[in-house]
């Protein structure tokens, strides 16, 4: 099958989209497809890789010619499927959509992110305005929090199922022996992911703060970005530099070693589509602390692969339980040791998708 991805963001920059993406390509070229990407990142050219691109103000990923732009290239590969993915808001992404339309060729478009009542306002217009709820769409989402929003603004007219990031369990699946954490040690609690102000990274550290007043705690937190600065002020502003650590951006086989000496896991967004990092940390064994109305609830269940708050006040309380019930710590971490979250493999998640492509292209016809 010949499938053409679009995408506003895409190596060489580096975020939960743009890997995804690029990891799903990958897959797909191994199962024997033909598969090439276009998007408005710029950049070194990259075999398969089409770079719309130009300067734009901020580094804005569009193009304003994008529509042709990505027309011509449509009829000229002339692809089976058009696999656009979007985020909240994705001008390129969504240039892409308009183009298969007018092309007539089947899309499948995948919502990455959480719509906010903003953004489903946004396309309540936009469905106004251009009908897009009429275009024989399939969507798709990547978690069931996630897909919620959609079909509330969509309706009957667009199909959106569900279907899970993918992730190599082979490449996070512990090789070790559990790790038991010292009789009398602190607890070793573990977060990973972009420290921008909508993931509320500072919130995190006021949570650890709040957990610390009860139990022992040390606390390493992965990733870089904007919001760096205002944790390290509140790291000092409140004593918590020598027990939490802000090593910065780290490699896969970094977070591995890491996650190999974690007691906790906890993924403190309370709008995260799917939590990625979070997947990685279940699957690597280590127990789960995050929102029950986040996409992460999708692949963790309460009290089984770790545990759900739907407040402040519980994932507070989620972290201090923890640590403080080493038997009950133990079998969570034991359980994923033990089980796959399969539905997030890469041979489901593949299926998956051929199986919307076959959707779409019942619905252009």
């Amino acid at each position: 099958m010949r499938i053409l991805h679009i995408s506003d963001c895409y190596l060489p920059r580096l975020g939960g989209i743009e890997v995804q993406v690029a990891d799903l390509v990958g897959k797909q070229a191994e199962a024997g497809h033909e598969v090439e990407v276009a998007t408005a990142t710029p950049g070194e050219s990259m075999p398969g890789v089409h770079r719309i691109a130009t300067r734009m103000p901020f580094d804005l990923p569009v193009h304003p010619m994008g529509v042709s732009r990505l027309l011509r290239l449509m009829t000229s590969r002339r692809p089976d499927v058009v696999h656009i993915h979007a985020g909240a808001v994705s001008p390129f992404a969504w240039m892409g959509v308009r183009a298969a339309v007018r092309a007539r060729m089947p899309a499948v478009v995948t919502v990455h992110s959480m719509w906010d009542p903003v953004t489903r306002a946004m396309y309540r217009g936009l469905g106004g305005l251009f009908s897009w709820r009429r275009w024989g769409l399939v969507g798709t989402a990547v978690s069931e929090a996630a897909a919620r929003p959609i079909r509330a603004v969509a309706g009957s007219g667009v199909p959106v199922h569900v279907v899970s990031n993918g992730l190599d369990l082979s490449g996070w699946r512990p090789t070790g022996p559990a790790r038991r954490a010292p009789e009398n040690g602190p607890v070793h609690v573990v977060a990973v992911g972009r420290l921008a102000p909508r993931k509320q990274p500072v919130r995190l550290l006021r949570l650890l703060r709040a957990a610390a007043g009860e139990v022992r705690l040390r606390a390493t937190i992965v990733g870089d970005g904007p919001a760096r600065g205002a944790m390290e002020r509140y790291l000092r502003k409140h004593g918590m530099d020598e027990w939490v650590s802000l090593p910065g951006r780290r490699s896969r086989e970094q977070i591995r070693e890491l996650l190999a000496d974690a007691d906790v896991f906890v993924a403190p967004a309370p709008r995260e589509s799917f939590g990625i990092a979070a997947l990685e940390a279940r699957a690597a064994g280590v127990p789960v602390v995050a929102w029950a109305r986040s996409g992460v609830a999708d692949f963790v269940r309460q009290g089984k692969e770790g545990l759900l708050g739907r407040s402040f006040d519980e994932l507070v309380s989620s972290v201090v339980r923890l640590a403080r019930d080493r038997e009950l710590r133990e079998a969570i971490a034991a359980h994923n040791r033990e089980t796959e979250p399969v539905r997030c493999s890469w041979p489901v998640v593949l299926e998956s998708f051929d199986d919307c492509y076959a959707e779409a292209r019942s619905r252009v016809r």
